[in-house]
């Protein structure tokens, strides 16, 4: 007999499939357009028509997008921000480095194996050193089917990145996926989300505060400290916004400084 609990994390993760095909189709749908537009000012140049196309995303995608239970930002970079080459390799591959966060709920701070993640480690590193997680928020909390608190979106709404894109790394980390196509992904990991799709990490991340069943399609990267764990669990019990089970955290989480540095 399936349980209750087994029931949710099923039905999570039917959803999560629906979502992630809409928002594939969407992204399809965006590039058809940008090339039709691209004809079309090409012809309004030489026959000096003015035209005025507006594109605007989809209401539907955008809800279910706020509603899923998994880990996924659900950015849609357009094929110019997306065409940006990941940073050059700069740290060492031996080494482990930690992942710093002062934010508003306390500090964070993780371990990362530059010899198992080197794109993601070096990525996180590059960013840091730009400041670009600097005054962003933690946007999403899950807490129910899975449990995570999500950050590294400048935008703050899920849809943000860096520009770029990194492939994915470690992902048989965490074991051979069950039957129902999930591995565990302990309380303390830290993963990086993505579309669905594969190799389409960014800057968004997410932090498990309670074990969580995903399938093993998101690179993990880090693992929290017992005091940041606390941090986050803390974060977690406050539950969503509104009451929701998936949403903004009631307790905002604003990253003032994060840094990178070799352990």
């Amino acid at each position: 007999m399936v349980s209750s609990d087994q029931r949710r994390r099923q039905l999570a993760r039917e959803k999560f499939e629906r979502q992630q095909q809409r928002r594939e189709e969407a992204r399809r749908r965006t590039r058809r357009l940008t090339v039709v537009i691209a004809s079309a000012l090409a012809v309004v140049a030489v026959v000096g028509v003015t035209a005025f196309v507006s594109l605007g995303g989809d209401d539907k995608d955008k809800n279910d997008t706020a509603s899923s239970t998994s880990p996924s930002p659900s950015p849609s970079p357009s094929a110019s921000k997306s065409s940006a080459p990941e940073p050059a390799m700069k740290i060492d591959k031996k080494s482990k480095y930690t992942m710093s966060l002062k934010t508003s709920q306390g500090d964070i701070a993780f371990t990362m194996d530059a010899a198992k993640t080197p794109h993601t480690t070096n990525s996180f590193k590059s960013l840091t050193d730009k400041g670009f997680f600097d005054g962003t928020k933690c946007h999403r909390l899950t807490t129910q089917g899975i449990f995570v608190l999500q950050c590294g979106d400048p935008k703050g709404d899920g849809t943000g990145g860096p520009g770029y894109t990194i492939p994915d790394e470690n992902l048989t980390a965490l074991g051979k996926a069950g039957k129902d196509g999930t591995v565990t992904y302990p309380a303390g990991t830290v993963a990086m989300a993505n579309t669905g799709q594969a190799h389409t990490g960014g800057s968004q991340f997410f932090l498990v505060y309670k074990d969580s069943k995903l399938p093993p399609s998101y690179t993990p990267f880090g693992t929290m400290d017992a005091a940041s764990l606390k941090a986050v669990k803390a974060v977690g019990t406050a539950g969503v916004t509104g009451g929701a089970a998936d949403g903004a955290p009631k307790k905002a989480v604003t990253i003032s400084k994060a840094a990178v540095d070799k352990a």
